[in-house]
């Protein structure tokens, strides 16, 4: 199947956010993209997060896209984003029995507020933006860094997925 981005509706925006653990270090980063329904790149962002786990670091980095996204006023989001277990604990308003609830209780937090979020997830392949956006964090020091939307790594993705670049993933039946 053919697998590649794409954007929101007219009037919407989408991020897509990544996260990424490197062994042996075990250092972990997360990053995101901020689009129009053109595909026009609005915002990018990484953050260096140290040591934690790679669902604490898809969180961060959902949580971070949707702050950023509420913050330049957009108030139709499409987040999409490649991990189920990321996505299953932020939208589960049940419980906050777990280790990221934290996190999650701060996401929902946001969903409450005067705006409509649909959070969908997309494969992998269709997130290429925000997988690199994630791993340039493993360069930079701790915290979250505004990275220029003009960086050439930035620009190819972004364009490969404006023009509707995709890629060939096999699904099992």
């Amino acid at each position: 199947m053919a697998v590649g981005w794409r954007p929101a509706p007219t009037g919407w925006i989408t991020v897509n956010s990544d996260g990424s653990l490197l062994r042996p270090s075990e250092s972990t980063a997360a990053g995101g993209a901020l689009r129009d329904w053109k595909g026009r790149l609005l915002g990018a962002y990484t953050m260096n997060l140290g040591r934690c786990s790679i669902t604490r670091a898809e969180i961060w980095g959902a949580l971070k896209g949707l702050e950023l996204a509420w913050e330049a006023g957009h108030r139709q989001v499409e987040l999409q984003l490649d991990s189920k277990t990321a996505i299953a604990l932020l939208l589960d308003t049940g419980q906050h029995c777990h280790q990221h609830a934290n996190l999650t209780i701060r996401f929902q937090d946001l969903l409450r507020r005067d705006w409509t979020v649909r959070v969908t997830h997309i494969y992998r392949e269709a997130n290429f933006l925000a997988d690199c956006l994630a791993h340039k964090g493993h360069l930079l020091a701790p915290g979250t860094h505004m990275i220029d939307t003009s960086d050439p790594d930035i620009c190819r993705w972004a364009l490969f997925d404006s023009v509707g670049g995709f890629t060939i993933r096999s699904i099992a039946e």
